[in-house]
């Protein structure tokens, strides 16, 4: 009896000892919960230009910031584009400039020999630079300025050159310093002036129905096919096509896996006047494209792969009157996201933990949220203060979301989702007085540094970079260290949305909802020329 009751008293003696600490666990919990609510501020950085009114970052699905710090964008000069007004290389008809943002300093990239402007849209880790710079020559079968391919090295530029014909556009590198793209070849194209009807939204372009294949791809008009490419070492390897004759690259993996878009035949189908256009997936180990379908539609384009091989993007549904969000992986093939209550919607970005983010229609399809979507849940981000609508651009490593809300198709105030939400104007983090205020953020890297664009009070539009004040950023001079407690008015995020049915019918018309889709990026991003006007 005695020896029961001591050991009872043992035991009781155990389960309280181990009591204590999951007690205190769990209070440390709770506090670091309360402490989540809380965010550090930022200190921003503004990269300023060359002279001219304005500085951007390629979006979405560009890595403009590497995790050393190194940004890369475009920004103006004062200097008026030698085509301006009818082929500018961008729609503010001035020369633009690459740049790069490096310990404190922006540095003019430059162009090629005889190029006017050129344009940045990727860095990785070890500094390498990709884009695109015109190089004073005219594509004697369009009439057009050409424009190359184009890596920085070191600050040195190289020409990627083209697959025989007279332009070319380098996307994305990865961290073994392969490079895709889209460039043209000698054959001629029976598509080259057939504008892609059926096409919702891009990586490249955003709004693209009213533009060619070549012009979603190297920016510029072209009667020859284009094909995606992947560079390495000084060589261009023509990716081939999935049967039709245009292809286009968009992203890379660090596995060297290349995924992009690519009409799948020579035959128009009779609603669009072009070929299906499906995204496809290059593996290095057959050398092959996989095309990975649609969800039922003539359209599909990618707009990021992980590292995991699986890609995300946009599809439309039978009938192209109704696009989606979609995940592809090897083992599931391509699953539709569904939306926050709408019809329409897109995927922008997935990380290497599968946690997809971009932008859903909700339901009545006035207005769209950013969304992210994990393990299977579609969850509504809100909007910033009382703003209408929203997009989510990238995702990182940590779970750290960064987009843009506004109103009435103006951006308005770019945001930080993390934690749980909610949404953050980043304008709340960032040292008040600047005479900045900060529009969109487009990317986010995985030390937490963020790159966007903040309007200066006259109304131009700055690229800045905003640097989290916080332990992996130690005396950043000017940055206030204690945490803050933002407020934001959050109109809608449930924890969890129902797709909408496919038949849903849309209460816009399929002219006005694309109108809707492109009107929020127009006022951001357009890094291609002004195909619009012919030369005369």
């Amino acid at each position: 009896m005695r020896k029961n009751l001591s050991a009872l008293l043992i035991a009781l003696s155990l389960c309280a000892a181990l009591a204590l600490p999951i007690g205190l666990s769990a209070q440390e919990q709770k506090e670091q919960n309360e402490q989540k609510k809380q965010h550090h501020h930022y200190q921003l950085i503004d990269v300023g230009t060359f002279g001219g009114p304005s500085s951007l970052f390629s979006n979405p699905g560009d890595k403009v910031i590497n995790n050393r710090g190194t940004a890369t964008g475009m920004a103006n000069t004062s200097i008026s584009d030698p085509y301006s007004p009818n082929m500018c290389f961008y729609y503010d008809c001035l020369v633009d400039q690459a740049f790069v943002r490096k310990n404190g300093v922006t540095t003019d990239l430059g162009t090629l020999p005889g190029g006017a402007s050129s344009f940045a849209y990727w860095v990785n880790n070890r500094g390498l630079i990709v884009g695109q710079s015109q190089n004073g020559s005219i594509d004697p079968l369009t009439g057009w300025p050409e424009a190359d391919a184009v890596v920085w090295d070191h600050g040195q530029i190289i020409n990627l050159w083209t697959l025989g014909g007279s332009q070319s556009n380098a996307y994305a590198t990865n961290e073994h310093d392969q490079v895709v793209g889209g460039a043209l070849t000698a054959t001629p194209d029976p598509f080259a002036n057939a504008l892609q009807g059926a096409c919702v939204q891009l990586p490249s372009t955003g709004f693209c129905s009213g533009l060619t294949f070549a012009e979603s791809s190297v920016y510029f008009p072209a009667t020859t096919e284009t094909h995606a490419f992947l560079w390495q070492h000084g060589f261009m390897r023509d990716l081939g096509t999935l049967g039709g004759p245009d292809s286009n690259a968009f992203i890379t993996d660090d596995h060297g896996q290349v995924a992009g878009w690519s009409y799948t035949s020579f035959v128009a189908n009779p609603s669009t006047g072009v070929p299906t256009v499906d995204p496809f997936l290059w593996s290095p180990e057959d050398g092959k494209m996989t095309d990975l379908g649609t969800l039922g539609g003539t359209f599909g384009a990618p707009f990021f792969l992980n590292n995991r091989g699986q890609v995300v993007g946009i599809s439309n549904l039978p009938g192209d009157t109704i696009a989606r969000p979609f995940l592809w992986s090897k083992s599931e093939g391509m699953k539709d996201l569904g939306t926050l209550g709408g019809t329409w919607g897109f995927s922008t970005w997935v990380n290497d933990a599968g946690e997809v983010v971009g932008l859903s229609f909700l339901a009545g399809d006035q207005n769209f949220h950013a969304f992210l979507w994990r393990h299977g849940v579609m969850t509504d981000l809100g909007a910033a203060g009382t703003d209408q609508g929203s997009e989510a651009f990238s995702i990182n490593s940590q779970g750290q979301v960064v987009g843009d809300s506004g109103s009435n198709n103006v951006d308005l105030h770019g945001f930080l989702w993390e934690h749980g939400g909610p949404v953050v104007d980043l304008n709340q983090l960032v040292p008040a007085g600047s005479g900045l205020t900060v529009v969109t953020a487009v990317f986010i890297n995985d030390r937490g540094e963020i790159a966007g664009t903040a309007k200066l009070s006259n109304g131009d539009e700055h690229a800045v970079v905003l640097i989290p004040c916080d332990e992996n950023h130690p005396d950043v001079e000017g940055c206030d260290y204690d945490l803050v407690e933002a407020v934001s008015e959050v109109q809608v995020r449930p924890a969890q949305i129902t797709p909408a049915p496919a038949a849903s019918p849309a209460k816009l018309s399929p002219a006005e909802m694309m109108t809707r889709f492109g009107s929020l990026r127009a006022g951001r991003n357009r890094r291609f020329g002004t195909p619009q006007t012919s030369p005369q």
